[in-house]
């Protein structure tokens, strides 16, 4: 048994109808730890009207909410856990994605993690990455991460708070690496906002996702 045998069939909150949402830009919502799908959908309310957003919830129960994969520096955070869930989140989406004339990622904290990742493994697969307050994974030299497809071209906007206390320097540092060297980076700080999302933070992002997607 893998580990992406015991997990649930996705659970997964939409902003639009079916009929609605059918030939729209696909956005896809991926929450952080101990969450569950209702936390970032609120965001689709600050975002372009174009997009049909999707947030769905990650496949492992921990505590009242759910995490894509054990927390980094436990005993049980493993790089195959990161890569199981990718293959969940993966799955879903290649179910949905003929509906949609793009794909676009966003990720708070863990779910950056998510949606880099994703990236790497299907570098063709994505118009642009949204990252809130997040990271990306070490990958170490692992093939199905495929980095060195990744050119410079792929859109990704990364915001922060430099007093973040959750995201750990260590985090900080190899995604600051794996983004200059990998993406077409778009970063921006923010002060006061701490662990957290903005509102001048999302005004950023949706300006971000109509230059890099609406408008190509």
């Amino acid at each position: 048994m893998t580990l992406a045998d015991a997990f649930p069939a996705p659970v997964v909150l939409w902003s639009k109808s079916e009929e609605a949402r059918a030939g729209k830009p696909l956005l896809v919502l991926l929450h952080g730890y101990g969450a569950n799908e209702q936390d970032l959908l609120s965001l689709a309310d600050m975002l372009p009207g174009e997009f049909a957003v999707a947030s769905v919830r990650a496949p492992l129960v921990s505590g009242a909410g759910f995490t894509w994969f054990p927390l980094t520096g436990t005993v049980d955070y493993s790089l195959d856990a990161v890569k199981a869930a990718a293959g969940y989140a993966q799955a879903w989406i290649d179910s949905v994605k003929a509906n949609h004339p793009s794909v676009t990622l966003l990720g708070f904290s863990m779910g950056m993690a998510m949606a880099t990742t994703l990236l790497r493994q299907r570098p063709a697969d994505f118009t642009a990455v949204v990252g809130l307050s997040g990271f990306a994974v070490d990958a170490g030299d692992d093939p199905s991460f495929r980095d060195h497809e990744l050119e410079g071209t792929v859109p990704l906007f990364w915001g922060r708070d430099q007093q973040d206390p959750v995201i750990t320097p260590d985090k900080i540092e190899y995604t600051m690496g794996w983004v200059r060297k990998h993406v077409k980076l778009t970063k921006v700080l923010y002060s006061g906002m701490w662990h957290g999302i903005n509102q001048q933070e999302m005004g950023h992002v949706s300006e971000f996702l109509t230059h890099e997607v609406l408008n190509k």
